[in-house]
């Protein structure tokens, strides 16, 4: 089977406009997570799933500098956008990350996929419940899935957010969920505010220089001896259904 990562991106964020593109060290948020992503074991491709819109061609101009495959679609039609992506590349299996997590740790997306291919199930996350830090937000779930939720899906949520359609229904998809070894989930690494940007900014430059393939483990150990940082995004609440 082949699995397929696909990243949604957009440059028109409400609360942060350009975000996934922003620099840090001189380098674009959504290239640090290309650089992690691309290290996955278990996943055959990536693919950046932006819009058509023209406020966008920035993407796909740092998708073809890291030759990195992209698909166009419609700026609130995500799960079209995904469908799209997936039966192009020929994806039998779908892992969905959002590119405002820059930090995502490939360990982490492999541990979900492995769950995945070894058991018999239709979606596999580590974010229905949570227990990861938000930021490590992981979704696999099979092409099949996915085209029954593009046919059938007509509410807008539905639309925008891409599986809600799959995990509201268990009676009709077998899901499962993967935990972390202790409770994280209070800690945010993704960028949808100034501040988000700002705690994220301050890992990256205390971590990628020296060890540039870092893990969460990593992030974990620097928060612990940098408690004060995790304070400047504490205040932000997520938004329902972020994408």
């Amino acid at each position: 089977m082949k699995t397929v990562i696909i990243v949604q991106a957009r440059m028109t964020s409400t609360r942060l406009c350009g975000k996934v593109l922003k620099k840090v060290l001189d380098k674009p948020l959504l290239e640090y997570q290309i650089e992690r992503l691309k290290r996955v074991n278990l996943a055959d491709e990536i693919v950046i799933a932006t819009t058509i819109n023209s406020t966008d061609l920035p993407i796909i101009e740092l998708c073809n500098r890291l030759s990195v495959p992209y698909f166009t679609g419609l700026e609130d039609d995500v799960l079209a956008r995904y469908h799209g992506a997936a039966k192009e590349h020929h994806a039998d299996v779908v892992l969905r990350v959002t590119s405002d997590c820059p930090l995502i740790d490939p360990q982490v997306i492999d541990k979900v996929i492995q769950f995945y291919l070894e058991h018999r199930y239709d979606y596999v996350s580590n974010c229905l419940e949570r227990s990861y830090p938000r930021g490590m937000d992981t979704e696999v779930f099979s092409f099949i899935a996915l085209h029954q939720a593009f046919v059938e899906a007509t509410a807008q949520p539905e639309r925008e957010h891409v599986t809600p359609f799959i995990y509201m229904h268990p009676e009709r998809y077998r899901l499962a969920q993967i935990f972390y070894s202790e409770n994280q989930s209070s800690h945010r690494w993704t960028v949808d505010t100034a501040d988000d940007f700002e705690l994220i900014k301050r890992i990256l430059e205390a971590l990628y220089p020296q060890i540039p393939k870092f893990t969460l483990e990593d992030c974990l150990h620097l928060l612990r001896q940098y408690p004060d940082w995790s304070l400047i995004n504490a205040h932000v609440e997520q938004k329902k259904y972020a994408a």
